[in-house]
Formats: structure tokens, C-alpha cells, sequence
């Protein structure tokens, strides 16, 4: 089983937000259709990056420190060679 730490950024304001899930694309799909009360004031949100992990630890761990990214820091990570979307199709995440 794979785990995933994804920022989805909002197409309303700009801002992102950080979470974990076993499957993104589906979570994605959950903050488009107002399944969290923080995301749905602010959709649609598309996807700008993701990391697999092996272990639901070590992905929780690594969604906590990207919480505390600022901006700047973001927009490194994203060009980083950690974001699978660079190299995957998004939507096959298993």
C-alpha cells in the first residue's frame, strides 16, 4: 500500500493547503465537492504536488513539515525532483 502527501492550491485565491490520503485523486476530488468545511469556501483546487510513501509514518511526518512551508519554499518543492506529478499520470495513483 502507498501513502501521499499532496498540496492542492486553490484557482479562487491562490492559497494552498497540505494533506495526506491513501488515494489523492479521490481526495482531490473530495475538497471540489465541499467534503471539508476549510477547502470549500475556497474551490476548485487543482493539484501541484505529490510524494508517495511506503509507510502512513513517514507520510504523516512529512505532510507535518510541509504544513510549515512558506510560500517560497512551496514553489521550490514543487519544481523539485520529490513531485511524482512530474512524472507520473495523475490519474492512476495506485
Amino acid at each position: 500500500m502507498s501513502f501521499y502527501v499532496y498540496v492542492i492550491q486553490s484557482e479562487f485565491d491562490g492559497s494552498f493547503y497540505k494533506g495526506f490520503s491513501e488515494n489523492y485523486i479521490e481526495r482531490l476530488n473530495q475538497h471540489n465537492n465541499a467534503w471539508s468545511k476549510y477547502t470549500s469556501t475556497k474551490m476548485p483546487w487543482k493539484l501541484v504536488h505529490v510524494e508517495i510513501f511506503t509507510d502512513k509514518i513517514s507520510a504523516l511526518k512529512r505532510e507535518k513539515v510541509l504544513k510549515k512551508y512558506s510560500h517560497a519554499q512551496l514553489q521550490q518543492l514543487f519544481q523539485s525532483g520529490k513531485n511524482i506529478l512530474n512524472i507520473t499520470d495523475v490519474r492512476n495513483p495506485q
